[in-house]
Parts: structure tokens; C-alpha cells; sequence
């Protein structure tokens, strides 16, 4: 017999979640774990939600556990931790990310990158090591392993960082591991929305020229004005797209809708890297001949 979710940990706790894949979200009880000895607990102050979160409330990829509580932008204060923990201490601020568990022995944990072990458990709708649902943080409290817990520094507002817990590293670091770093550099930036906006903010900080790729005309002047990008092409425009052609080292692709790589390859110079951050619902057609004629990369 199923343990009710507010009984199943002693630590009552509530937030907002969705039962089906209508993805409407509504007042949800349940239960966290008491502080482990590895265990930091804190208040969650703010949350992002994100289009990773949309996806899995609505089961677009077929792998959603309800009830499914979102959130993995997770930001708050300490108030307990357990007599193991290191790392932190009471009032800390702090944040969790996608992930609170994975194996910590694989190759991919060996060289600090969890997120790619098989047996990675995510920040919501997975199974812990115990067998219990995990909830993310559209909610009062939180729990989780210190190692999966990072420090937030005491001069960065709280609100503004709960997105780089997911928006900001899903950008940034593609930009570092790529090489897309480098001032002077091009690099174009497809979408201006949650993840778009970051990855341009990051990749101006770096000294590189930054392109915005967009649909939407309308978007121009936030780009530019607000954000700081240094051009804007509307992407539906081929006479904008031509006469861009071959000038981008790399682009980071922010769209989860299906959307035609083909133009995109265009604008990347010999060697240059095209790299997917957003996770369209259906598979996007790949176009093998520019790749090998130009020496590009999709990644």
C-alpha cells in the first residue's frame, strides 16, 4: 500500500504541484526527511520555474511521476544542518540545483560532472535512494545532500540568483567547455527568453561580440537596449541570415520548440560550433552536408 506523501518523512512541508499532465499546479501537502548527518535543510525563499519544469508538468517526454512538484531553481536560508555537514552553517545562504543524488563513483562523478551519471537522481519527480519521491522547490523547505548544496555569496540578491542555479549554468558553461569564451569572439544566441537573456548577459561579461537570433522583431530592442547584445537578426528574414553568413565562431540554440538548424549552420565560420540547450518535444532534422563542408560541430 502507497504511504501518503504527507506521511511519508516527518518533517511536514507544502508547496504546489500538478496530479496530471494538465500541468495545472494546485495546494499541495507532503513531507520532507529529517536532517540527515550529510543533510542541509533550509527555508526556500524563491524558485525559478523553468521550460525543463513546463515540460515535465505537462509529460511531454513521457517520464513524469504524479504528483509532480517543479523547481529546481532553488534558493533560502539555512536552518538546519547535520553533524556531518562541513560545508555550511545555520542562516547560510544557499541553493540546489537539478540534481540531489548520483552515484559518486562513475567516471562522470569522478570528473565533477554528476549531472551525466546513469544513476543521477533529479531535484523533482525521480526516486530516491530510499524509494521515496523527490519534490523540487516550489515549496516552504528543502533538503538535501551537501554535496549537491552550493554557497550563495552573500553580496548576490537571492531572487537574482535562483535562476543561475539552472538558466545560468545550462549557458554558461557550454560557452566555457566550447571555447566560446574568448574576447573578440562571435558568438550568436538563438532565443531571447529565460535561457537566451543569460547567455547573453554571460557572454558579454567574457568580451565576446554577441549576435541574437530571433523570430520576433519586437525583441530588437531588449536585446540591445536592455541586455546589451551587440546585433540582432530576425531569423525569418533571409536577407538578414545571408548577409550574416559564415561570421559566428559558435551559438548557443535556447529554443525547446522544433525549429530548422539548417539557417543556423549557415552563419557558423569554418570549425564553428553549434550547441543545443533547449529540448524540443519532437526531434529536430539534422543536415549532415554542412556540417562536413564547413567543419562544423553540433553538439
Amino acid at each position: 500500500m502507497a504511504v501518503c506523501p504527507e506521511q511519508e518523512h516527518p518533517t511536514k512541508a507544502f508547496g504546489w504541484a500538478a496530479r496530471d499532465s494538465s500541468g495545472v499546479l494546485s495546494p499541495f501537502k507532503f513531507s520532507r526527511r529529517a536532517t540527515g548527518k550529510n543533510d542541509v535543510t533550509f527555508e526556500v525563499l524563491y524558485c525559478g520555474i523553468c521550460h525543463t519544469d513546463l515540460s515535465m508538468l505537462k509529460n511531454e517526454w513521457g517520464v513524469s511521476m504524479y504528483p509532480l512538484l517543479p523547481g529546481h531553481e532553488i534558493v533560502g536560508l539555512v536552518t538546519e544542518v547535520g553533524s556531518n555537514v562541513e560545508k555550511f552553517k545555520v542562516g547560510d545562504s544557499v541553493g540546489v540545483g537539478y540534481l540531489v543524488g548520483s552515484c559518486q563513483s562513475c567516471d562522470s562523478c569522478s570528473n565533477n560532472a554528476e549531472n551525466y551519471c546513469p544513476e543521477m537522481i533529479l531535484t523533482g519527480g525521480a526516486k530516491y535512494y530510499d524509494g521515496s519521491t523527490t519534490y523540487g522547490g516550489y515549496s516552504d523547505i528543502m533538503v538535501a545532500d551537501e554535496h549537491f548544496v552550493v554557497r550563495i555569496p552573500d553580496n548576490l540578491p537571492l531572487d537574482g540568483a535562483a535562476p543561475l542555479l539552472c538558466a545560468g549554468v545550462t549557458t554558461y558553461s557550454p560557452l566555457r567547455y566550447f571555447g566560446l569564451d574568448k574576447p573578440g569572439m562571435h558568438v550568436g544566441v538563438v532565443g531571447v527568453g529565460g535561457l537566451g537573456h543569460v547567455a547573453v548577459k554571460f557572454a558579454k561579461a567574457m568580451g565576446v561580440k554577441v549576435t541574437v537570433i530571433s523570430t520576433s522583431p519586437n525583441k530588437k530592442k531588449e536585446a540591445i537596449e536592455n541586455l546589451g547584445a551587440d546585433s540582432f537578426l530576425v531569423s525569418r528574414d533571409n536577407g538578414q541570415m545571408q548577409a550574416a553568413t559564415g561570421t559566428m565562431d559558435g551559438i548557443i540554440d535556447t529554443v525547446s520548440a522544433a525549429h530548422p538548424l539548417l539557417p543556423l549552420l549557415g552563419l557558423l565560420k569554418t570549425n564553428g560550433k553549434l550547441v543545443l540547450v533547449g529540448v524540443p518535444a519532437k526531434p529536430l532534422e539534422l543536415p549532415v552536408f554542412p556540417l562536413i563542408s564547413g567543419r562544423n560541430m553540433i553538439h
